[in-house]
């Protein structure tokens, strides 16, 4: 009996041995990204959206084959947008061995920089502050779009070019212009340094700028603000529901001025949040919307339905297919590093992103290139308007083609 008993436990134990050694293997040819996001934090109106997006992307990679055979593993955490909790999470994603990063706002992912250079860690934000484009001083900070900085100069061209000419007081006086967004967030004002010089290469009057909370919902203290400067462009620097409430107070007090919006507060809940007052608002737009007919958007939409299908895809928004754009360039990044026999950190970077040129990822993304010198993925942004019930196109700003000795000797990293 007590033979009987040992040979049992005996066997058990040898099984246990087994399945944990098999299930080491399984884990060991696995590839660990890690993921920091916003979903309960202050950024979290278009970050919720974004996490959804990481999450249907990667799982959908992984039924493609993942990376040349082998799967993703994806391990992400709420940071709830605050910084110290973003590197306590980066701590424990680095101990899990995480070859990449996708991150999420400007603030944390600065902070962050110094870490993911010293531990080599690719890291891929849905912060596109013009900060995070030079290698020499963040060589492991990459995202898709076009930079924040990029993004508004287009925006202040375009309607310099289009709109301002339609104006009765074109050709009488300079066009007057003012910024209004969050002082105190890093995200908020990245770009105002670029803001302010390309509103004086074109020629503007700059009045002075004006805060307002990114959780904002009134905004009518600052309106009345904005009403004595009498701007005829204003630039909106926070996320979408603090610049609904801000251009839906500026319709109701009469502001008559045009609006030009940051990519994260012009998304397709800008028009349902500010109603009337968003017609005619014209916005950076790093991707297509979701739903629009581009290369590769029926995965996304496909995905949406499928690992979530308890979410109305009226819900689902750009913000899910920035996600995508962002899954599918390291994708690619990996498959590079992978073919190269280099699948890691130093490996993804140089054997995969400071390879591509002129990249298509699809989902209305501009062509990206990456070199050595210069992280900036693209030179240009499409501007578009909300108009008549839906996204038109404005202008493609090229600005390198435009500027190409600003492009290439003052505006990189800022």
């Amino acid at each position: 009996m007590k033979k009987n008993i040992f040979l049992t436990v005996f066997t058990l134990w040898l099984s246990v041995i087994l399945l944990t050694g098999l299930f080491a293997t399984a884990v060991a040819g696995q590839i660990m990204i890690g993921g920091l996001m916003d979903t309960t934090g202050v950024t979290s109106d278009v970050g919720k959206d974004y996490a959804l997006g990481m999450s249907d992307a990667l799982k959908c990679i992984n039924e493609q084959g993942g990376v040349n055979g082998r799967k993703i593993k994806y391990i992400w955490f709420d940071y709830g947008y605050r910084i110290l909790n973003a590197i306590e999470k980066f701590k424990k994603l680095r101990r899990l061995e995480c070859v990449a990063i996708m991150g999420w706002g400007t603030g944390d992912t600065e902070a962050l920089s110094p870490s993911a250079n010293k531990h080599k860690i690719p890291y891929l934000s849905g912060s596109y502050s013009a900060h995070l484009t030079v290698p020499k001083k963040t060589p492991y900070n990459l995202f898709f779009s076009s930079d924040y900085s990029t993004n508004a100069r287009a925006c202040i061209t375009a309607w310099f070019d289009r709109k301002w000419p339609k104006h009765p007081d074109y050709g009488k006086r300079k066009p007057r212009f003012a910024c209004c967004y969050h002082f105190a967030h890093p995200y908020c004002n990245a770009p105002i340094r670029a803001i302010k010089d390309q509103a004086r290469l074109l020629g503007f009057v700059t009045g002075e700028d004006v805060s307002i909370s990114l959780s904002s919902v009134d905004a009518r203290s600052q309106v009345i603000a904005l009403k004595k400067i009498k701007p005829d462009l204003i630039w909106h620097g926070n996320t979408t529901i603090s610049v609904s409430a801000t251009i839906r107070d500026a319709r109701a007090f009469g502001l008559r001025s045009d609006h030009i919006v940051n990519i994260w507060g012009f998304d397709e809940n800008l028009p349902r949040l500010a109603g009337k007052a968003a017609e005619g608002v014209m916005g950076a737009t790093p991707c297509a919307f979701f739903g629009q007919d581009y290369k590769n958007m029926d995965k996304v939409v496909a995905s949406a339905k499928k690992y979530n299908p308890a979410i109305p895809r009226k819900k689902r928004t750009i913000r899910t297919v920035q996600a995508w754009c962002a899954a599918l360039l390291l994708w690619e990044a990996m498959k590079r590093a992978e073919n190269a026999g280099d699948l890691t950190g130093p490996g993804i970077m140089k054997k995969g992103f400071e390879t591509m040129r002129n990249f298509d990822i699809g989902l209305g993304a501009s062509p990206i290139t990456f070199t050595s010198s210069d992280h900036r993925p693209t030179t240009g942004s499409l501007v578009q308007e909300w108009r008549n019930g839906g996204f038109h196109e404005v202008e493609r700003v090229d600005l390198k083609k435009r500027w190409p000795d600003k492009w290439a000797n003052e505006w990189l990293g800022w």
